[in-house]
């Protein structure tokens, strides 16, 4: 089986019980979909679906049936510190970010910054686009967005913590004051796991973490200045409508471009922050009209590099 109807089939075979959806980018929405329509769990790594889709999707799997459990290990992190408490007693849920390689550097310095540069990632080991997302910290944007969505919390309960030693996956802080953190090595294996056997816990080859050793955790609001991309993650997760389908699509357009070097590191949030303000927002779109806007953004990215 091969393409999109292939994918549509094997998600939705009756001897299927849980879907990874990891395809990158909006590719993955299709399948994610199909098998959310089927009553699948789906063991959610992409998370450009609840991006560009993030109304319909959770609608359909409440319609249907099926279930989502993050792999990102932030939101892996938030739903496992979410069970077993009262969702009443939420007030804030914090995602931690490493930084980037661009943590430290001035403003001066990132708008001379190259593709080598911005894949130079000190903690994690990750795919060149995801590595480009966490240097100008829209990966971040985007999470913000998936978070909104996934766990049906409005953006202004949403903060982002730059936490370098990427030990602290994320946190949660209740109303009583109580603030509870998971953590573990910067290892992709246990929320993977956790994902696919949820809700129960397997033995695992996931690394420890040593408390026999001296640790230190460093944390820091983000500058905003130096970090646009994050800001007009969170005016997008307060739109909602078509404003995630435009911003990812626009984003995946804009890193390919810097990959390609014909893009300006520092243009990349300028570019998609331009392409998201020319469209015409729709509050309650189809998604049929979200693969539309989704074509048309990046279309319109390489439009804007030409000016």
């Amino acid at each position: 089986m091969t393409g999109e109807e292939g994918i549509r089939q094997l998600v939705s075979e009756p001897s299927v019980d849980v879907v990874l959806s990891a395809i990158v980018g909006s590719a993955g929405l299709i399948g994610t979909w199909a098998a959310l329509q089927a009553g699948k769990t789906v063991a959610l790594a992409n998370k450009e679906t609840l991006v560009m889709a993030g109304s319909l999707v959770t609608k359909l799997a409440a319609e249907h049936g099926g279930r989502i459990v993050p792999v990102d290990s932030e939101h892996s992190a938030i739903f496992q510190l979410l069970e077993g408490n009262r969702r009443e007693d939420l007030q804030r849920i914090i995602l931690t970010a490493s930084g980037g390689p661009f943590r430290q550097w001035t403003w001066e310095q990132i708008e001379q910054a190259t593709v080598e540069d911005a894949l130079a990632h000190p903690t994690w080991e990750m795919g060149p686009k995801i590595t480009v997302d966490s240097a100008t910290m829209m990966n971040k944007a985007l999470e913000i967005i998936e978070a909104r969505w996934l766990f049906d919390i409005p953006e202004d309960q949403i903060e982002v913590v730059i936490h370098p030693q990427s030990v602290v996956h994320s946190l949660v802080e209740f109303r009583d004051g109580s603030t509870l953190a998971q953590l573990g090595p910067p290892d992709m294996k246990l929320p993977i796991q956790y994902a696919l056997s949820y809700p129960h816990r397997w033995e695992g080859p996931a690394e420890r973490l040593d408390l026999s050793a001296p640790l230190q955790f460093e944390f820091s609001p983000p500058d905003l200045d130096r970090f646009p991309a994050l800001e007009l993650g969170r005016e997008v997760a307060r739109m909602g409508g078509t404003a995630g389908a435009v911003l990812n699509a626009a984003n995946e357009s804009a890193v390919a471009e810097f990959l390609e070097r014909r893009l300006e590191f520092t243009n990349i949030v300028l570019a998609c922050r331009a392409v998201l303000e020319q469209h015409d927002f729709e509050p309650d779109p189809t998604l049929e009209r979200l693969i539309e806007l989704d074509h048309w953004a990046r279309q319109e990215i390489k439009t804007w590099n030409c000016r």
